[in-house]
């Protein structure tokens, strides 16, 4: 095992099924050139060519239908968006043909392309740069959506999105996170779509989380052992599939349930993981099931709003004990 960042990880990840399958290419802006906004491209140019690493105008409904034909005919793209907030420029394409064709082709044809970018905010960059988009395109019958910045799961998970998935992936990063490090293996590896992991057991109550609202978990998780309250923490991973089965085992042992997320509080990925384990796991419950989300509002620039908006770790930490009112 050896420690490198986020980016190095999905960077490992994207050269590796370059190199296997050369149907595989990279597409989006400054990924070329200027090897890739937050460097995740860098140096691929050199390696794959202008042919494989295609910088685009700033034209995403364009770049993302080029990929979405492309596809359709044989290839595997990989298309980065700066930013999911951009991405709702292409959502026609995402929505209306790569999550629609095998549908409407009568299963005749697929479309194997990897959509990836940073997603939710990265800090004071006003509202329209700053939204989560897990719960959206998780209502989108015919996509995968991975939400993850551990560099294992991300790599993993991404090496299996390019190979093996034969329709759309959403794959949703994090600006602030592309430096965080982890510990990934030497061979070569993947992670199957559609599977939570449980980072670390416990026995009080179980909190639920994904992306880098994960980091808040493990340090208000860290906080709570200090008072005598032992924390299960499970990290999605995958949104779509939603790997309910997994949270319902942990609610088994610890009867207690918090989901925390970056997102906006109604019709979110907490709401539908809530109703899920009630109607599957109700007489398992002590207390009710809570959910931390966002602000129901725009994240706006001032520091102390940005402060405000999304979970931390001491509102995890407030959230938790009031679970916790019957523990004997």
């Amino acid at each position: 095992m050896r420690q490198i960042a986020l980016r190095e990880a999905l960077r490992e990840a994207l050269n590796e099924e370059m190199r296997r399958d050369e149907r595989v290419f990279l597409m989006g802006e400054e990924v070329a050139q200027y090897n890739g906004a937050y460097k995740v491209s860098q140096g691929m140019l050199a390696e794959f060519g202008p042919k494989r690493i295609l910088d685009t105008p700033i034209t995403e409904l364009g770049f993302a239908a080029v990929g979405v034909g492309a596809a359709q005919n044989g290839l595997r793209p990989v298309v980065e968006f700066m930013t999911w907030n951009f991405a709702t420029l292409a959502l026609d394409q995402i929505l209306n043909t790569a999550s629609k064709m095998l549908a409407m082709s009568g299963g005749q044809i697929h479309c194997p392309i990897v959509f990836r970018g940073p997603n939710g905010s990265a800090g004071q960059l006003g509202a329209q740069h700053s939204t989560a988009f897990e719960s959206m395109y998780a209502n989108i019958p015919g996509l995968k959506v991975v939400s993850v910045t551990d560099p294992y799961y991300a790599k993993g998970l991404l090496k299996q999105a390019i190979r093996y998935e034969e329709d759309p992936v959403v794959f949703m990063e994090s600006e602030v996170a592309y430096g965080d490090k982890g510990e990934v293996p030497e061979e070569e590896y993947y992670i199957e779509l559609g599977k939570a992991a449980v980072i670390k057991p416990g026995t009080d109550v179980t909190i639920v989380s994904f992306n880098k609202i994960m980091k808040e978990v493990k340090i208000a998780a860290a906080e709570l052992e200090k008072e005598g309250i032992n924390v299960e923490i499970i990290d999605l991973l995958t949104i779509r599939p939603l790997d309910w089965k997994t949270v319902l085992e942990s609610v088994k042992k610890t009867n207690r349930l918090v989901i925390v997320e970056e997102q906006w509080p109604f019709a979110s990925v907490s709401t539908e993981l809530a109703y899920q384990i009630q109607k599957e796991g109700f007489d398992y419950l002590d207390a009710p099931i809570r959910k931390l989300n966002s602000l129901d509002a725009p994240m706006h620039y001032a520091p102390n709003l940005v402060e405000a908006y999304n979970p931390n770790a001491k509102k995890i930490i407030q959230t938790v004990k009031e679970v916790m009112y019957n523990k004997k």
